[in-house]
């Protein structure tokens, strides 16, 4: 069983199941006020964090034996079903009336259903994506948004209050933030098609894309994906741009915006053509690659506007 660092502070033991992108800046900064345990299955990553002062697992079971509050930061709802419900799967260790605070962007109808399985164990689960990419992970500067009932709630507040600036509380159910979450990503996901788009007709007119952005970002055309991913998209004409948030991550969330929107009965023509041009991108082998390289699609790396 792992033990907490001999130097971590007191407060509800936690552990951190997943040190992708997200969970890596996250379990970084838990760690210097809550005693933290985390598991990864890659080494390399789980030895930033014990680096920093965490405990290190041998599994997610491992994980959480001792912990009071389990937070998920996995990609999809497999995983999050892997990291939880599987042989070697957290709640088959964390304690009846433990937390579970599961970060990803998984959709209401995952949410909820993960939330039945936990309930039948005794556990509960707070339903809280996040927002604000890595670097804000690694400050707590996040957007979180919380669907839970007031109790699991007031439990899971010490790791969500260290982590957040702005934590919106939706709603008592397991869901709620999910919802609010796919609105979040309707919007992320249509304006990083946008500034694509910008960016491709600025490089078929023959203009300097930079000047391009630069000028946008200061009027009203001006978004913070024009002014974030504007830059990147230029990178991936050269080098490539740093991987901070993959572009098949867009076609899982706009996969759940529509799906989402469906069920409704909620027209979302836009969404809909924003996750059909992620889906070229992620034909074009451009998966693994950071979400900015989808201007790739419009605009060739070799194509006309390359003069």
């Amino acid at each position: 069983m792992p033990e907490p660092a001999p130097s971590a502070p007191a407060g509800p033991r936690v552990a951190v199941i997943g040190l992708g992108a997200m969970g890596l800046p996250m379990a970084t900064h838990l760690v210097a006020g809550l005693p933290v345990t985390v598991f990864d299955v890659a080494a390399d990553r789980r030895a930033l964090v014990t680096a920093a002062g965490a405990a290190d697992a041998a599994s997610p079971a491992d994980a959480a034996r001792a912990a009071d509050i389990v937070l998920v930061a996995v990609r999809d709802q497999a995983q999050v079903t892997a990291a939880l419900f599987g042989a070697d799967g957290a709640a088959t260790t964390l304690r009846p009336g433990g937390i579970v605070v599961l970060t990803s962007t998984v959709g209401p109808d995952a949410a909820r259903d993960t939330a039945a399985r936990l309930a039948e164990r005794g556990i509960r689960l707070v339903d809280a994506p996040v927002s604000g990419g890595p670097t804000r992970a690694g400050t707590g500067d996040l957007l979180i948004v919380v669907g839970a009932d007031p109790d699991a709630l007031r439990a899971a507040r010490p790791v969500l209050d260290r982590l957040a600036s702005t934590l919106t509380v939706v709603g008592p159910d397991p869901g709620d933030g999910q919802a609010l979450k796919a609105i979040n990503q309707l919007l992320a996901g249509v304006h990083i098609a946008a500034a694509a788009e910008a960016v491709a007709l600025a490089r078929g007119l023959g203009l300097d894309p930079a000047v391009v952005i630069d000028s946008l970002a200061q009027g009203a055309a001006g978004s913070f994906m024009l002014a974030d991913r504007g830059p990147r998209m230029l990178q991936a004409y050269g080098e490539g741009a740093e991987v901070r948030s993959r572009l098949d991550i867009f076609v899982k969330d706009m996969g759940i915006v529509t799906e989402v929107a469906k069920d409704a009965h909620v027209p979302t023509p836009l969404a809909a053509a924003a996750q059909q041009l992620y889906l070229l991108g992620e034909r074009a082998g451009l998966g693994a690659q950071d979400d900015s390289s989808v201007v790739t699609v419009l605009s060739p790396r070799d194509g006309a506007g390359d003069r």
